[in-house]
């Protein structure tokens, strides 16, 4: 075949490893960046900001999909849910992942140098955490918590982009987010726990052990505690401590779904951190737009 015939077929091994398919990442990614841009800005952020943080969030979890399968190429083939993936079937080859990456990386650094210098300066650890956190799995004993420094550096940069200063409240919603992190990605590794085991790879899940469904829940807790400091750093009302409560509604229920430990349960648990993230977002709007 001619690599026009090719085409469209490569494209969608793109797609996949890039998971615009599935795009649960995206969200959990996009969720804390909203709350900071509002929080900064007192309200709805300048769109120009708002465009490049939502364009940019979507690149790089799309960059950092890729660079995950890259480091994993030789571990997804033993994992029942990740087996199919194109650089586990070899449909995709470690160069050609390695060029999406960085294109990925390229177009969302174009974005980010429409901003301030702050903004920039704070984009190359951001970068690093998210090229890094993939080859975590293999000595750190919880490398969830590193993600949710990647997951949530949209943070701190986003004050910058919209305040020129990163104030402590951003540092207290970046801890927030990573137990959020701990939580949510927990449930998602007690998905894979099984198959993690056999090859050696850590995760929250499996550092936990039996308490594992104790530390998402305990996690949940200090998520959601620091939110509300939040709220009283930044003189945040009821609208506000109301998502903050729907959103503890939503985790116990997390906790029926996850307290049996199988693997169905658990990735419907891990997908649902979608609403927790929307229901904080929303007591967070009607907040402001009630002063």
């Amino acid at each position: 075949m001619t690599l026009t015939e090719n085409l469209p077929t490569r494209l969608q091994h793109y797609v996949r490893l890039m998971r615009i398919d599935k795009p649960i990442g995206t969200l959990l990614l996009l969720w804390p960046t909203l709350w900071a841009l509002w929080i900064a800005a007192g309200g709805f952020p300048p769109l120009k900001v708002l465009v490049i943080f939502v364009l940019g969030t979507f690149l790089m979890r799309s960059a950092g999909c890729v660079i995950n399968d890259y480091a994993d190429r030789d571990f997804d083939g033993h994992v029942e849910r990740t087996r199919n993936r194109p650089l586990a079937v070899r449909a995709v080859s470690p160069a050609e992942a390695l060029a999406l990456a960085a294109f990925l990386a390229f177009v969302s650094f174009l974005l980010v140098l429409q901003l301030n210098t702050l903004t920039i300066a704070l984009s190359v650890p951001a970068l690093f955490l998210a090229a890094t956190y993939p080859f975590t799995k293999r000595f750190f004993a919880i490398p969830q918590a590193y993600l949710g420094m990647a997951f949530g550096f949209g943070i701190p940069m986003g004050f910058a982009a919209v305040l020129g200063e990163v104030p402590a409240v951003a540092w207290v919603m970046l801890l927030a987010n990573v137990f959020w992190s701990v939580a949510y990605d927990t449930e998602y590794a007690m998905v894979d726990r099984p198959d993690d085991l056999k090859i050696g790879l850590k995760t929250a899940a499996i550092t936990f052990g039996r308490y594992d469904v104790l530390a998402v829940m305990l996690c949940y807790a200090a998520t959601f505690a620091l939110l509300a400091v939040v709220g009283a750093m930044v003189g945040l009302g009821v609208a506000w401590y109301l998502g903050l409560l729907a959103a503890s509604v939503l985790a116990g229920y997390h906790y029926t779904l996850i307290r049996g430990r199988e693997r169905a349960p658990c990735f419907k648990a891990f997908r649902h951190n979608n609403w927790v993230g929307g229901v904080i977002f929303a007591g967070l709007v009607l907040d402001l737009l009630s002063r």
